[in-house]
């Protein structure tokens, strides 16, 4: 009875069955083990990070040097590169769960799905748009964005590759197991994301021009707490509609 069980991926330890774990335990232990698993596959984090920084390096060589322009287009350029660059890594998600096994004992798990859910999307997150965020700063020097609007491109990545995880999760779990897969799901996330890129880059707009940024990250912010809220219920009951 206190032997510990393991999943088919990769080593997810299961406490014994006589101490049921609580569901904190449960999120930490999948958290833990996507994290291993994002460390042993270094090239897809990479590639997305590679893919990113690509992209936005892309723009100041094609629209020429000047300052001005420049600093007007950055916020818009970094965002939209970092909200392709979270789609290339979206995939992946939930996919090599299903295949595994591993997604139906998450369904079986006495943990309720939705904090489950909550915990692989964190994991993204950590491996993903952390990484964009912090990478940021470098890419802005591009753009010859000022310290303060630099700093404010930072914060507003930060709060806004949360929610592209968030959202994105859904249309992972929706998509999941469908053919042609990874064309439908941008076609279903693209739209959810239009807001984030709105108030993202006004914010950092506003920090460049001199005017009040609170108001833009107030929106990001109760639009973050809705998704945390919102989502992981959204992409569990998703998933067991794929399951069935």
């Amino acid at each position: 009875m206190n032997q510990q069980a393991t999943t088919p991926a990769d080593g997810l330890q299961m406490p014994p069955v006589s101490q049921p774990a609580s569901a904190l335990d449960a999120m930490r232990a999948l958290l833990a083990r996507d994290l291993r698993l994002a460390l042993r596959r270094r090239a897809d984090p990479l590639s997305v990070l590679v893919f990113f920084v690509l992209v936005a390096s892309l723009f100041p060589l094609g629209v020429g040097p000047e300052p001005a322009l420049l600093r007007t287009m950055a916020p818009g350029v970094v965002f939209v590169a970092a909200l392709l660059a979270a789609m290339l890594s979206l995939g992946r998600l939930f996919a090599d769960d299903f295949h595994d096994g591993t997604l139906e004992q998450l369904l079986l798990s006495a943990c309720p799905l939705p904090l489950l859910v909550l915990a692989k999307i964190l994991a993204h997150w950590i491996c993903t748009g952390l990484l964009l965020a912090l990478v940021s700063p470098l890419l802005a020097l591009q753009f010859d964005l000022g310290w303060p609007a630099t700093g404010v491109l930072l914060l507003a990545l930060l709060v806004a590759t949360p929610l592209l995880s968030l959202l994105g999760a859904v249309g992972a779990a929706l998509t999941v197991g469908v053919r042609g897969a990874a064309v439908l799901m941008p076609l279903l996330v693209l739209p959810l994301c239009v807001p984030v890129l709105i108030f993202g880059t006004a914010a950092v707009d506003a920090s460049r021009t001199g005017m009040s940024v609170e108001g833009h990250f107030s929106l990001l912010l109760a639009f973050l707490v809705l998704a945390v809220v919102g989502a992981p219920w959204a992409t569990a009951t998703a998933l067991r509609i794929a399951l069935e």
